[in-house]
């Protein structure tokens, strides 16, 4: 779903290659390995939006729908000896837009996923869908294979936003999709964008009203940016300046406290317990497998860390999959990295980190980013003391900052 400004990478987690294997010394060990997550990419839409930077493609004609399902399964299947006997606490289909499969087709990876991993018996799974792409008994399908979180990229419930934003959906088509979410799901997450071209903080405040007003009890809420690679980049429209810009962000941040929502990252707001499991895995350094066309992935062994990418192009990552070598790119994290790549993630939660998390998930010792942490306190970017780590406001607003401060420490 073209929906996110992220993160996310997707989601919602910034990945960071090593241009070279670095094999990391045999002293470093972690204690005990990370949660693991599966992140599931289904790269097809039905159009490209402008703004959008992920890995989604045109579905011209038909998707090769099971063909694709029969390539997860031998990706997942070639990737079981890095995650034997490890629990998955979370699942995530991302895209695209995973919706545009059907109910039978979700089930089936379900399926091939629960025959080969042990899930959690509080197992969250999410699926990211857009509105005018689907019949709403689509989603009783979802639920009924397995799937008990929606993600609906919204982005706006005003008809003129979406489509200068070149969504497929109108604002009556919005609201319809999240009404029938709610019928059928405890758990929807709705992605808003603000910062759009020519909008007011009255208008980014009036999406976020009906948002609330229709029973969102999460919001991921993303300032549009304009990224290389993308129709907007090339074209860009008129954008707010940055002190509009900056309004309008307090605005809508403003209107979903009042609303009860709790802001517990940069962009995530939720009422209590509906905090995203998934993502919070990838913000505290968890683990995630993943797989489909251009996915990445972020796995721990006792002695290192490695990324892995996918074949990105989806004829080519079927050939691959299908082949069993799903795999295009592997490193080690070496370890000057692995300070950069934790803060990176870490600092964008409002309430911070344990200290412990650091050595217990990346097998370093804490003295080693004692210089970056006393650099971060002076500049009342980072609070801490014995046993916590976390951002003030300062640090949040200039997060960037922040977490450049831990860069080859």
């Amino acid at each position: 779903m073209c929906g996110a400004a992220i993160a996310s990478g997707r989601l919602y987690a910034v990945e960071v290659m090593v241009s070279q294997p670095i094999h990391l010394t045999p002293a470093r060990r972690l204690a005990a390995l990370p949660p693991l997550a599966l992140y599931v990419h289904i790269p097809w839409c039905l159009r490209k939006c402008p703004y959008c930077d992920f890995n989604s493609h045109e579905s011209r004609g038909a998707a090769p729908e099971a063909r694709y399902v029969d390539a997860l399964v031998a990706d997942l299947e070639a990737a079981l000896p890095l995650v034997w006997g490890r629990r998955v606490y979370s699942v995530f289909f991302g895209g695209g837009t995973p919706s545009l499969f059907s109910a039978v087709s979700i089930g089936r990876i379900l399926d091939a996923v629960r025959a080969r991993l042990s899930l959690d018996a509080e197992v969250e799974i999410t699926l990211e869908a857009n509105p005018g792409t689907f019949e709403l008994e689509k989603f009783r399908g979802f639920r009924d294979a397995g799937v008990n979180r929606l993600s609906i990229g919204v982005q706006s419930f005003q008809s003129e936003a979406l489509r200068a934003l070149g969504r497929v959906h109108d604002a009556d088509e919005a609201r319809a999709a999240v009404e029938g979410a709610l019928r059928w799901f405890d758990r929807v997450n709705v992605d808003l964008m603000y910062a759009l071209p020519g909008q007011t903080e009255a208008q980014a405040g009036s999406d976020v009203s009906t948002a609330l007003a229709l029973g969102i009890r999460h919001v991921s809420a993303y300032h549009l940016t304009l990224e290389p690679n993308t129709w907007f980049y090339r074209y860009p429209p008129k954008l707010p300046d940055e002190e509009a810009t900056a309004q309008i962000e307090q605005a809508v941040h403003a209107r979903l406290l009042e609303g009860g929502l709790q802001q517990y990252e940069v962009s995530a707001f939720a009422l209590p317990g509906q905090r995203a499991r998934h993502n919070l895995n990838y913000w505290t350094f968890g683990d995630y497998l993943g797989i489909g066309a251009g996915a990445h992935g972020k796995l721990s062994l006792p002695d290192r860390i490695l990324r892995q990418v996918r074949h990105r192009q989806p004829q080519r990552y079927l050939e691959a999959a299908l082949a069993g070598d799903a795999v295009f790119e592997q490193h080690e994290v070496a370890d000057a990295d692995l300070p950069f790549e934790f803060m990176l993630n870490a600092l964008r939660l409002l309430e911070g980190v344990p200290v412990a998390l650091f050595a217990e998930r990346t097998g370093l010792p804490l003295s080693r980013i004692v210089p970056a942490l006393e650099r971060a306190e002076a500049r009342g970017l980072l609070a801490r003391d014995h046993l916590h780590l976390q951002p003030t406001a300062l640090g949040m607003q200039f997060h960037n900052d922040l977490v450049q401060l831990f860069l080859n420490d």
